[in-house]
């Protein structure tokens, strides 16, 4: 391969990785060409994109970049796997997709987050941690229930004070006295 289309590649490495900070390298070397497009269309559908890259060119690509320790070291052809919602969300489907008999070659080389690598191992720890999603709906239950808990605390006393002087507002009935 020349030097200019090297540089070319690179640069299209460079550009489609700008911006990525957290990723996860795999293995598609010997899948079927079907399993193969199953696998892009069900990560595309995720958000998720798939990339085989040559390793030395992707050292280049990433030099300098939060990407640059996932290429430290590695050897053979790999793939790299960024997008989707979140690091979680990523690792979910990356580890379901490598224990998917259909995809059976496919393999988790090592992924980085926030500036680590992970193992193979770490990566389907990560893959149990709740996504940003679920994150967000337990904060929010979590302030909902006290918001809640503090207005029916606050309104209660107010609730009981109104019914105590609308009582005292209306004219009492005298119960009617017998002559007798």
């Amino acid at each position: 391969m020349s030097k200019y289309v090297k540089a070319l590649i690179t640069e299209s490495y460079r550009k489609r990785l700008a911006g990525v900070s957290e990723a996860v390298l795999v293995n598609v070397i010997g899948m079927k060409a079907n399993a193969t497009v199953k696998l892009r269309a069900q990560l595309r559908q995720k958000g998720i994109n798939l990339l085989v890259v040559k390793n030395s060119l992707a050292c280049r690509a990433t030099a300098g970049t939060p990407l640059a320790p996932l290429f430290d070291g590695i050897s053979g052809p790999c793939a790299i796997c960024w997008g989707g919602d979140d690091i979680v969300t990523l690792a979910k489907e990356i580890v379901r997709m490598a224990k998917d008999d259909a995809f059976k070659p496919f393999q988790i080389r090592r992924g980085l987050v926030a500036g680590r690598t992970l193992a193979p191992e770490e990566l389907e720890e990560v893959s149990k941690w709740p996504t940003r999603q679920e994150q967000l709906s337990m904060l929010v239950g979590q302030i909902i229930g006290v918001g809640g808990q503090l207005a029916a605390q606050l309104t209660a006393p107010a609730g009981r004070l109104a019914s105590q002087i609308e009582k005292l507002s209306k004219p009492s009935e005298a119960p009617a006295q017998s002559a007798g």
